[in-house]
């Protein structure tokens, strides 16, 4: 009786993603853009279609998965039909492979690593290999391993224990083995921090992986064993996108270039009443937390980051454990914190973007964004005052759309629009600037098509700031030069030949000792106040990659649901009639 009970669970569940997509109104007049994602959405896919999430992350923890040896398996954390309903609500799925079973742990590392990758007794490369058959045509996106640089293995996130060669053989078995198995696999590269190694003056995790990879003779014919690199940014627009300009122009200094996601930013709240932070880390408000989410995309954008996504969608009681401060854009209880709103009108104003560049970066922040039709500038305040900015006019009139989605008409005076800021709340303070900018605002001039229809806010969302009303002083956007980068990469290679996987001497990496443990960032005065890039990188072309980035086209609301619609009835059809010919034959 499972097999035909299990085909009406998936058609029932099919059926109820129809019908969430139908309960959360006209989607097809916002499109959702394949750079916008969340972690975790599934655990919210009502709000996920809300906030216009394209795609998500998702954990395969080998150590929950396989906890009773190499042969079992458990997909409790993420089933079958979970996975079901997130690719018919339209949302990709990245897989995260990650957590070392004790079964399989040897000295902080898999079992077998050294061993060739076809070797059985590469537990690592099993376990890639089962998970990624498994997925494939479904999950064809996988990040090997999770932050190898956080060193302190007292700390929570601490997940390798050992030394950086080892880490590329991991890369380097998982990375072969993934394209064996599924010629579509598009392997990430772990995510690193950056700041469990420079707070604490320590060599760059990512630069001493790309010394001992670019030493591997068969890396470069093998596409370097990775297709994308991976950051995790948090608590300041300023380095979301400095660092991304610096890590591409490391890679550009070995001679590789790949894309950059941004797989997690966020500036998580210490003030929301729903979970106080007693010690935070760094002071951030939920107005400032709002702000965050339109300056961190803008400026990841700016720098060429290919995806960026929101850690994360929800809270869940797993966090309310792991996690000393609330990530969720949606609390566990389900109320919107007022950033869901802000990123939901930012994930509308910045789609089809076909290029970005940051104009200034001083009292003002501004970024100028492309798209088809128009151009949107994003705008705000970096100081504890308010600013009044000149734009340069291509239009005799203009929209400006305010970070919580309320529009009104400027008109152009002397050809260039005046924009007030209000001043940012500057909970925290970087030197003369606000660690997180004020109130962020939209100048959309023409008719882009990305910006044409930004989502409306829930009925939760915080109240706008007002407009400031007497004069300040008066500033003029003037385009000042932005590090080059290459986003243009694809993330998809041609295959390479496999390579020959020799047996290196496997070692235990020992951290060293800290008095406490680092945080996700450092204090400000601990951090660079900007990142060079030295030698400078090649100049391609800064466009946005049309093909992996462009938005997706929107069919009209009537036929979208009804096409859904249509779809979800004839699952659940053929769920039910496969269950009566079962009863029948029994």
């Amino acid at each position: 009786m499972r097999r035909p009970l299990r085909s009406l669970g998936l058609a029932v569940a099919l059926l109820l993603v129809v019908l969430q997509l139908l309960a959360a109104g006209d989607v097809g007049a916002s499109p959702r853009d394949i750079r916008f994602g969340a972690v975790e959405a599934y655990d919210a896919p009502n709000a996920a279609l809300q906030a216009g999430v394209a795609w998500e992350r998702v954990r395969f923890h080998w150590a929950k998965i396989q906890a009773g040896g190499d042969g079992s398996w458990d997909d409790g954390e993420f089933t079958d039909d979970v996975l079901a309903a997130e690719l018919a609500a339209g949302r990709e799925v990245v897989g995260l492979l990650i957590g070392l079973p004790n079964w399989a742990n040897e000295n902080g590392i898999p079992r077998g690593l050294h061993l060739p990758h076809t070797d059985p007794r590469n537990l690592w490369a099993a376990f890639v290999r089962t998970v990624v058959a498994r997925y494939a045509g479904r999950i064809d996106h996988w990040i090997l391993w999770n932050e190898p640089d956080v060193w302190d293995s007292n700390h929570p996130g601490h997940t390798w224990g050992g030394s950086v060669e080892d880490f590329l053989q991991l890369t380097r078995a998982g990375y072969v083995t993934a394209k064996e198995t599924n010629s579509n696999a598009v392997i990430h590269l772990a995510a690193v921090t950056h700041w469990w190694d420079a707070a604490y003056g320590r060599p760059l995790y990512f630069q001493s992986f790309l010394e001992v990879l670019v030493a591997d003779q068969n890396a470069a014919g093998n596409n370097y064993y990775f297709d994308v690199a991976t950051l995790h940014l948090y608590f300041q627009p300023h380095f979301v996108f400095d660092l991304t300009s610096y890590y591409y122009g490391m890679m550009h200094t070995y001679g590789i270039w790949k894309p950059i996601w941004i797989v997690e930013t966020n500036a998580p709240p210490s003030t929301d009443p729903a979970w106080p932070v007693a010690d935070p880390r760094f002071h951030v408000s939920l107005a400032e937390q709002a702000a965050y989410m339109p300056q961190a995309l803008a400026m990841g954008m700016a720098a060429g980051a290919q995806r960026i996504g929101i850690y994360k969608l929800i809270d869940t009681a797993e966090d309310v454990v792991a996690n000393p401060e609330p990530f969720g854009l949606v609390r566990a209880d389900g109320s919107h914190r007022p950033a869901f709103s802000t990123f939901a009108v930012a994930t509308s104003m910045l789609a089809g973007a076909t290029r970005v560049t940051r104009d200034r970066w001083d009292d003002v922040g501004s970024v100028t964004v492309e798209q088809e039709g128009g151009t949107t500038t994003v705008l705000f305040s970096r100081t504890p005052g308010p600013q009044v900015v000149q734009v340069p006019a291509g239009y005799p009139t203009g929209t400006l759309v305010d970070m919580w989605g309320n529009r009104r008409t400027i008109s152009a005076r002397d050809g260039s629009f005046s924009v007030e800021l209000p001043a940012a709340p500057c909970s925290q303070s970087i030197a003369e600037y606000c660690m997180i900018g004020g109130p962020t605002f939209y100048l959309v001039q023409g008719a882009p098509s990305g910006g044409a229809q930004p989502a409306p806010p829930p009925a939760t969302a915080a109240s706008p700031a007002a407009l400031p009303t007497t004069p300040v002083a008066e500033a003029t956007v003037t385009p000042t030069p932005s590090p080059t980068v290459s986003p243009t990469a694809t993330a998809t290679p041609s295959p390479t030949p496999e390579p020959t996987l020799a047996p290196s001497p496997s070692s235990t990496y020992t951290p060293t000792p800290s008095p406490k443990p680092p945080t996700t960032l450092p204090p400000q005065d601990s951090a660079p106040t900007e990142i060079t890039v030295s030698p400078p990188a090649p100049a391609p072309s800064s466009t946005l990659a049309s093909t992996p980035n462009a938005a997706a086209p929107a069919l009209p609301a009537l036929a979208r649901n009804g096409t859904v619609l249509a779809a979800g009835v004839l699952v659940l059809a053929a769920g039910l009639l496969g269950l009566v010919f079962w009863l029948k034959r029994g």
